[in-house]
């Protein structure tokens, strides 16, 4: 009877368990690592940056917890370097994973992404300031298998925090951290006509949306004071975990290499300016403008503008 009824508990749990393990999904992700110009400013100014598929940042990586991503690296041809990809979602062999991939040639690992959240990618070539400093990184956000862990956003943006180095080729210099501007996504002021009239590109969102900032610090070596002026982060979660949750908070550190997700609601028209609080750091390029209007473009923080290119 005994023995019954534990078989019978038995194939419950594991009937119980069957429909989590195929709500499991494999995701195909790959990238080509390319040595292009790129704009650092809105007036056109060009850099020699290294990227992933020839943007800064690289391209947003989104999956589900729980799902399989198998990543392959191409390494253009045309490059003069060899470079690799560490993903902060993925718990793998740095020495057989991250390992560099030559100019012409792939490499692949497969991780599993097992926490929820927002996480840092970058090339980890060496020497590793370099490739970071010259445009390598990006963002992979892992949904929380849970769809009511968190509070569901209207609006999602992500942010990506670099300094400028004008001679990265020079390791000393970075080393130094003799950096002359703070980017956003890639650009000096890029999403802030106040201080610079050529910006065009602005964040949108209606007053009383809940907008979730994606942050990350990209580095190399300053560390961020995230901080939304005229606003207040309603929730901040460290890492983007739902289980790391902040309530009310002016402003948040992030480290080189860390991110978190910030949510602010306004509840009137008009800016909030989402800043890195060193003055140093905000006056050189690390402001963007959040734009509250009843006229905000529906697309904005939605699908591809997540990123705003």
């Amino acid at each position: 009877m005994k023995q019954t009824s534990l078989c019978i508990a038995l194939g419950l749990a594991l009937a119980l368990l069957a429909p989590m393990a195929a709500q499991a999904k494999t995701v195909k992700v790959s990238m080509t690592a390319k040595e292009v110009e790129t704009p650092i400013d809105n007036k056109g100014t060009m850099y020699r940056s290294w990227t992933f598929d020839g943007m800064v940042p690289g391209p947003v990586v989104h999956v589900e917890e729980g799902d399989i991503v198998e990543f392959t690296l191409y390494n253009d041809k045309s490059s003069k370097n060899s470079h690799s990809m560490d993903f902060h979602a993925a718990r793998v062999d740095v020495v057989k994973d991250f390992e560099q991939v030559k100019p012409g040639e792939k490499g692949s690992y497969t991780f599993r992404a097992d926490y929820p959240g927002i996480f840092y990618y970058h090339c980890g070539a060496d020497p590793m300031i370099q490739h970071i400093a010259r445009g390598m990184y990006g963002a992979i956000i892992v949904e929380p298998k849970d769809k009511k862990a968190m509070p569901k956003a209207d609006r999602e943006y992500v942010l990506i925090q670099s300094e400028l180095y004008q001679n990265p080729d020079n390791q000393a210099e970075m080393m130094d951290n003799k950096w002359t501007n703070i980017l956003f996504n890639g650009g000096i002021f890029k999403y802030d006509p106040v201080h610079d009239p050529a910006a065009t590109r602005m964040l949108q969102a209606k007053p009383g949306e809940r907008v979730r900032i994606h942050f990350i610090n990209a580095g190399a070596n300053e560390f961020a004071s995230f901080h939304a002026i005229a606003g207040i982060w309603d929730r901040v979660y460290p890492s983007g975990n739902p289980k790391n949750q902040l309530h009310g908070l002016q402003s948040y550190v992030v480290g080189p290499g860390d991110a978190s997700s910030f949510d602010i609601i306004s509840p009137v028209e008009g800016a909030n300016a989402l800043v890195t609080h060193s003055m140093r750091q905000a006056l050189t390029g690390g402001i963007a403008i959040l734009q509250f209007t009843n006229d905000a473009d529906p697309k904005m923080g939605r699908g591809e503008n997540i990123l705003v290119r």
